[in-house]
């Protein structure tokens, strides 16, 4: 009887789903209810979950929780350490739940809310959730390998070489970038950095209870944790109104960025039970906590989608961003869709800790699945301003006028309707002095969210509270894949160097580990550093290949993940990971040679050059303007070069891959799986 009733739940929640994906996508020329969309990715998600993702733990990937992982089989305290399931997906989630969910969806919405979001509900269950998952069960059998080694050892030493000098550029590029966002948030917002700072020590001392004072004791530790966390929120309110305490944690960009190197370091070079796993896990209650929040205010606000379907931008020259849907807006949401960072997540720290393979299901597949559910939540915050706002905070003044009386006619005139009245009004309520220009995403998801939380109790008097607490939300949101990332990115450096000299290659040699540590967070910060100091420089030179980069690294992973199920199954499942690959290469491929070569300025990168030195020659330039346009000039070359040297390294892969199935297939090649031998795990859960 349990069984049928099982059955009909789920048939239940399956036809939901489908009627509400249906709603969502046929309806027109009236505004739809944002109820429709958070029911039809919750349904899917759920669906895609059960079934989808226990199908390829159990069939494809085969999952035996009688093996022992790496984290018991290679236990040193530091890097491999058997971790509490519920602590390893707090982690798991806390760093690959970065910008991308939040903002992508946000600057996407410029081409109306249709297309992001059967993006992000598709594009994560077949996509994104696939490659976490594959990866991560593929690392936890080959020693918790990362992503650079497993290509060199399953596809060849030409794709493995390239592989791992390509990841390693790309995740200084991604790790940059991230850390700029995170010092503009802060920058001038005490409340936001004494509850990121305070958060450190707490989670230290969670650390530590759980490995000496009430080992085992997790929900114990959770609840204290917890306790002061929502304590440090309240708290950095109280500071930030305070002005003696506040002057003590509002910081200049410079000081932010040398704070953030700090804490990457600790977190790549310290004891992964000390601070990064709690300190994620901990910022995990809070993520989870707002995204809980937040869909609760939906539900009970039930707030209509004020942006349409599709917006007149669909023609490539919108404001926020230009480029059309295809292949723009499948390269802009990246996290929530499918990323290829959550790769090196997967095969850097989260399969050091895994205590049973079966665990992986939930981390790896339902860790991207709540990561589209975050997406799909800023979706509708954006979604449910006005559009003129949303424009008006997105739009830069050099697309709809310097002035906020010209923005807004500009606006208007493209049936938008906002006044400069309107947004100081707005400005006003939320405690900024102008809301106009605010590009990159942030403030209009806060603005969304804060419009979402004040409906359901409390009005317009609490949405400055709301507004600023979503700004220190995404702060905190966004800071988990910086720890996460440099500690994967001394992984790889170790594996590079460990070939020229083998010490430097063990993971558990301390000087080795802390000069790798040291040198990864160098990397990336000197292009956060340069960016703080000239804001058309440094990594400011880089954020164009954000999302490229991205899509580029979770080419490589699938590529990987493919080789792999080719050498298990033959062409049985390679399907599984063909689908999500055959797609990102089409998308990720247009999307680079179009920022190269395209002739709209707006787009291509040499066109944009070719704009400014045409200007710069013509001598019409201000005196004041010159060392600036100069500088964009060398900033679009530089994006030119890299974006060619990007698409070529993952070229020179994907086609060595190709190759290698092509042989497998015809029997001419190896099929040997390269996987740890079997070790029976004696491992006992309780004592963790």
């Amino acid at each position: 009887m349990k069984k049928i009733i099982g059955h009909l739940i789920w048939i239940a929640i399956s036809v939901l789903g489908a009627f509400c994906l249906a709603g969502i996508a046929l309806k027109r020329g009236e505004p739809i209810n944002s109820l429709w969309i958070v029911l039809a990715a919750a349904c899917t998600y759920l669906v895609g979950f059960r079934f989808y993702g226990k199908f390829i733990a159990a069939r494809i990937m085969m999952l035996n929780n009688d093996r022992a992982t790496p984290a018991e089989r290679l236990r040193d305290g530091h890097d491999f350490e058997p971790t509490n399931k519920w602590i390893v997906f707090g982690h798991h989630f806390a760093a690959i739940a970065g910008p991308g969910p939040l903002v992508g969806p946000v600057l996407a919405a410029q081409f109306g809310y249709l297309p992001g979001t059967l993006w992000i509900i598709a594009g994560c269950v077949l996509g994104g959730a696939v490659q976490d998952f594959v990866i991560l069960c593929a690392s936890v059998r080959r020693d918790g390998k990362s992503l650079g080694q497993m290509a060199r050892e399953e596809i060849g030493k030409l794709a493995g070489i390239t592989a791992l000098v390509t990841v390693f550029l790309i995740m200084v590029v991604l790790l940059a970038v991230v850390a700029l966002v995170v010092v503009n948030a802060l920058k001038g917002s005490p409340w936001g950095t004494f509850t990121i700072a305070a958060t450190m020590p707490i989670a230290v001392f969670m650390g530590l209870y759980l490995r000496y004072v009430r080992p085992g004791r997790v929900l114990e530790c959770s609840l204290i944790g917890f306790a002061l966390v929502v304590a440090a929120i309240f708290a950095g309110e109280w500071v930030s109104r305070s002005s003696t305490v506040g002057a003590w944690f509002t910081y200049s960009g410079v000081v932010l960025a040398f704070a953030i190197i700090v804490y990457g370091f600790l977190a790549s070079a310290l004891p992964v039970w000390l601070l990064l796993a709690p300190r994620d896990y901990l910022s995990t209650f809070v993520k989870l906590g707002v995204v809980l929040l937040l869909a609760i205010g939906i539900l009970v606000v039930r707030p209509p989608m004020e942006l349409p379907a599709f917006t007149r931008f669909v023609d490539g020259n919108g404001p926020v961003f230009a480029g059309k849907i295809f292949p723009f807006c499948f390269i802009t949401i990246a996290c929530g869709a499918i990323s290829g960072f959550h790769s090196l997540i997967s095969s850097g720290t989260t399969p050091k800790l895994l205590a049973r393979e079966w665990h992986a299901w939930p981390v790896g597949y339902g860790g991207m699945l709540l990561e589209g559910f975050v997406a799909i939540m800023a979706m509708v915050a954006a979604g449910a301003l006005p559009p003129g706002v949303y424009f008006a905070v997105n739009s830069p003044a050099g697309i709809v006028g310097a002035t906020p009386e010209a923005a807004t006619v500009t606006i208007s005139s493209w049936g938008f309707p906002v006044s400069a009245a309107q947004m100081e009004t707005l400005a006003g309520r939320v405690g900024e002095q102008t809301l106009f220009f605010r590009t990159g995403g942030a403030p209009s998801l806060a603005l969304g969210m804060a419009h979402i939380f004040a409906r359901t109790g409390g009005g317009e008097a609490v949405v400055g509270f709301w507004y600023h607490f979503a700004i220190m939300f995404e702060a905190l949101f966004i800071l988990t894949i910086i720890d996460a990332g440099t500690r994967v990115g001394r992984f790889m450096l170790q594996d590079m160097l460990g070939h020229v000299w083998k010490p430097l290659g063990r993971v558990g040699w301390k000087p080795g580990l802390i000069l790798t540590s040291a040198v990864v967070v160098t990397c990336w910060g000197y292009f956060l550093y340069q960016g703080v100091i000239d804001p058309l420089g440094g990594i400011n030179t880089l954020w164009p290949l954000f999302g490229i980069a991205n899509q580029l690294l979770a080419i490589v992973a699938l590529c990987v993940a493919t080789t792999i199920l080719v050498k298990m199954h033959r062409a049985r499942f390679m399907w599984l990971t063909m689908l999500p690959l055959t797609w990102l290469v089409t998308v990720t491929f247009s999307g680079g040679i179009l920022k190269i070569f395209s002739e709209a300025p707006r787009i291509g990168f040499l066109a944009q050059a070719a704009q400014l030195e045409s200007r710069l020659s013509s001598g019409s330039l201000p005196s004041n303007q010159i060392a600036a346009t100069q500088t964009l000039i060398f900033n679009a070359r530089v994006d030119a070069i890299l974006c060619g040297i990007f698409l070529v390294l993952v070229g020179v892969i994907v086609i060595d891959s190709v190759r290698l199935w092509v042989g497998i297939l015809r029997r001419t090649r190896e099929t040997k799986v390269l996987e740890a031998p079997f070790v029976p795990s004696r491992l006992n859960l309780e004592e963790i």
